[in-house]
């Protein structure tokens, strides 16, 4: 069990985070890059979802009754759609501007089922709370802590659950495009967002869901095309976004 004493909370990266939680929904705003990701994020976490659980992932509701913590939840991006896919959501984040606003628009939008706290990971974790599905989307490289992070999520997937997480790959591309780029040249991201030496190996995070007891299932990497300003999935180019789903052990 985790000292409560640890923590996984970089306070700097909550304040940077804070200062701009108003724009979340503004998809022309600080978070326009997330909102253009969205659709590749959730099809991605519906279809495996489905699969797993072998049910259809176009049905109206193909996460009913499956309970959904998702970390680091922000403004809500994706927990509102996963409510709308069925899933019983609790979004967690230790801003509480962040909550604030997610709440807000969950009631504006009609979705006032969703459970939102202010919390991290590891302190939900201690109170021995699991979920089935578990995800961990665009933000493993924000935390103070990468191996407790890792073990409290894997510690709120119920056996035989699902995580899902996304992240930079720690490589000279992805400091080019990711930091460079979006945040010096194109300005698509607050400067200082990005700390190219907290990007992530596919095998660390690999090894590091092993030994809680999750066996990554599938690595495929998230590419985007300037010419089409759309994201898209690609299982052979994991040099700078990738995105990977893991079993729990039962």
């Amino acid at each position: 069990m985790a000292d409560p004493a640890e923590t996984t909370v970089d306070p700097a990266d909550i304040e940077r985070f804070s200062r701009i939680a108003d724009e979340w929904w503004d998809p022309s705003g600080k978070f326009a890059p997330l909102h253009r990701l969205n659709p590749v994020r959730l099809g991605y976490i519906r279809d495996r979802a489905a699969a797993h659980w072998r049910r259809e992932p176009l049905s109206s509701k193909p996460l009913h009754s499956l309970s959904l913590l998702d970390v680091g939840c922000g403004g809500g991006l994706l927990s509102e759609p996963m409510a709308r896919l069925g899933a019983r959501v609790t979004g967690i984040d230790a801003s509480e501007r962040n909550i604030a606003v997610a709440s807000l628009h969950g009631q504006k939008q009609g979705l006032a089922d969703i459970e939102y706290d202010q919390a991290t990971a590891e302190a939900l974790a201690l109170s021995g709370a699991q979920f089935d599905i578990v995800l961990a989307l665009e933000i493993i490289e924000h935390v103070a802590d990468i191996d407790l992070f890792l073990k409290s999520c894997s510690r709120l997937t119920k056996p035989g659950g699902l995580i899902f997480l996304s992240t930079l790959n720690r490589t000279a591309k992805a400091w080019a495009l990711a930091i460079a780029g979006a945040e010096y040249l194109l300005g698509w991201l607050p400067r200082g967002t990005h700390d190219w030496k907290k990007f992530l190996r596919p095998s660390e995070v690999v090894n590091g869901l092993r030994r809680e007891g999750i066996e990554a299932q599938e690595i495929v990497g998230v590419v985007y095309s300037p010419l089409s300003r759309a994201w898209s999935l690609n299982s052979r180019d994991l040099d700078v976004n990738y995105m990977l789903y893991g079993v729990a052990r039962s």
